[in-house]
């Protein structure tokens, strides 16, 4: 007969949240400031015109703007959907 003896294992885990990325716009001077709201409208579910409009101005005003912080797919994504537009976008460890 055994001596029924039970190893309790910790069932917690503790999960460390994914890195952030930010997703930066970079100023140009070859896109319309049109054609920036559009594309960055189009790219980012959710975001509105108003916020689209800020970026852009942001870019246009102090050559970069911050367009997103996701997790590093995301931002892959993004960012080369920008570039596909003809944006200059990149990203950053979000530190």
């Amino acid at each position: 007969m055994s001596t029924g003896v039970i190893e309790q294992r910790s069932t917690s885990t503790i999960r460390k949240p994914a890195p952030r990325y930010r997703v930066l716009l970079h100023n140009d001077d070859f896109n319309s400031m049109e054609h920036v709201v559009q594309t960055l409208m189009q790219t980012v579910a959710g975001l509105t015109q108003p916020q689209a409009v800020s970026i852009m101005m942001e870019a246009h005003t102090n050559g970069l703007a911050l367009v997103i912080t996701c997790v590093q797919e995301h931002a892959e994504f993004y960012c080369e959907t920008l570039k596909m537009h003809g944006l200059t976008s990149t990203i950053e460890p979000d530190e």
